[in-house]
């Protein structure tokens, strides 16, 4: 058994001990294991101080006093430079409560952690001095490809798993979704069908989270995205980014929170409402959209229909990212066509690097400069305007 222990202390180090692989920025990380907290300085520790104070909680574990899973909060560097974080935020928000009735819990039935919040930057790179809020479920390959493109990236735990809770009627109404997603973007009351507080919403937790990583990390350079003293994010610096579900809530909360950019990948949806064609405090021009045609958003025409209400067509046509070439004539409206075998569902979640992404024979993302372009692509830069496509349906006429 101690030989086992031993081999998969050794693997949850392999890239953490050795001094050489740690930026001097990381002083500490906080392992959390059920009940029992170890709080380990990880500068100019050795492997072999670092396997005796992991062995224990593993021993302790493996006698089955502890029942979580090992690492549910701390820092880990697994080449120079590169750290990924992972946090719960019921511990670094202390006004943070659960919302059972909208999916919204710090645990799961079988005590699992449910609320861990994650983010990721590379100090080797150099850096952008932009920090991609990501609004979905965690992405460790695009947060690897945001820190290699020079971001800081984070994700957050916050109400957004109401969408299948809440009654059809509500849901279809026409205006409910909107409201929804505003109140649990900002945690401010936009709704009368949720009552979410603002420690709860998505803009209160991406504040706290970037002020535990600006202490626990002071030389990552997390703490140039406070304001204000501390009180609010610098929303200029950010880029408000999600897939689906998450890419419509980052468009509905870009109409209120003017910020630095907002990347849509499938989506966004909502295609019953008619928020799309609000004043946006984001310019228009900051708003940008991939998705593949199969995508059953695209062909039900739920994405051009939002995209057109964005007024995403000022600034060119819609480009198809396999016949043109970047910088895909400035527009803001991308689309691919590569082949999913028929697969809808593949064809969903295939725009964002990961498991079911489009790759190259070589091995390397196909969309590798299309990712480059919508996240770091000067906003000021854009194609000609066209005429919004006839043959998007359910539009509504301009006002």
């Amino acid at each position: 058994m101690h030989s086992r222990l031993l081999a998969s202390v050794d693997r949850r180090l392999r890239g953490l001990a050795a001094e050489s692989r740690l930026h001097d920025g990381m002083r500490a990380g906080s392992f959390r294991t059920g009940t029992g907290i170890i709080l380990m300085s990880v500068w100019k520790m050795d492997r072999q101080r670092l396997r005796r104070m992991i062995l224990i909680p593993l021993l302790f574990a493996h006698a089955g006093l502890w029942q979580s899973p090992l690492l549910t909060s701390g820092v880990v560097a697994d080449e120079p430079g590169r750290l990924r974080l992972v946090a719960r935020a019921s511990e670094i928000s202390p006004q943070a409560r659960e919302y059972p009735e909208l999916g919204y819990v710090f645990s799961d039935e079988n005590g699992k952690p449910a609320d861990l919040q994650y983010a990721a930057v590379n100090t080797d790179r150099e850096q952008r001095g932009e920090l991609v809020i990501w609004l979905m479920a965690n992405n460790g390959p695009l947060f690897e490809t945001l820190a290699g493109m020079g971001f800081h990236a984070i994700q957050v735990h916050y109400a957004n798993r109401w969408f299948g809770l809440i009654p059809a009627d509500v849901r279809d109404s026409g205006t409910a979704l909107g409201d929804i997603r505003l109140e649990a973007a900002t945690g401010a009351d936009h709704s009368a069908v949720v009552q979410i507080d603002v420690a709860d919403g998505m803009q209160q937790r991406a504040l706290s989270f970037v002020r535990h990583l600006a202490k626990q990390q002071p030389a990552a350079g997390w703490e140039q995205y406070l304001a204000r003293g501390g009180a609010d994010l610098n929303w200029e610096k950010v880029v408000i980014a999600g897939i689906s579900h998450g890419s419509t809530t980052a468009a509905r909360f870009a109409k209120h929170q003017k910020v630095g950019r907002v990347v849509m990948f499938s989506g966004p949806r909502d295609q019953l409402e008619s928020w799309q064609s609000l004043p946006s405090a984001t310019p228009a021009s900051r708003y940008f959209g991939f998705t593949h045609v199969l995508d059953t958003g695209w062909t039900g025409d739920h994405y051009c229909r939002s995209w057109l209400m964005l007024g995403l067509h000022q600034f060119g046509p819609l480009v198809d990212v396999e016949e043109a070439a970047f910088p895909y004539g400035s527009s803001r409206r991308l689309i691919t066509r590569v082949d999913v075998g028929g697969d809808a569902g593949r064809a969903h979640g295939m725009v964002v690097p990961g498991r079911t992404a489009a790759r190259r024979a070589d091995g390397s993302y196909l969309h590798d400069r299309v990712w480059e372009y919508l996240f770091t692509y000067p906003v000021d830069r854009t194609g000609d305007p066209v005429s919004a496509e006839p043959d998007c349906r359910n539009v509504p006429a301009e006002r």
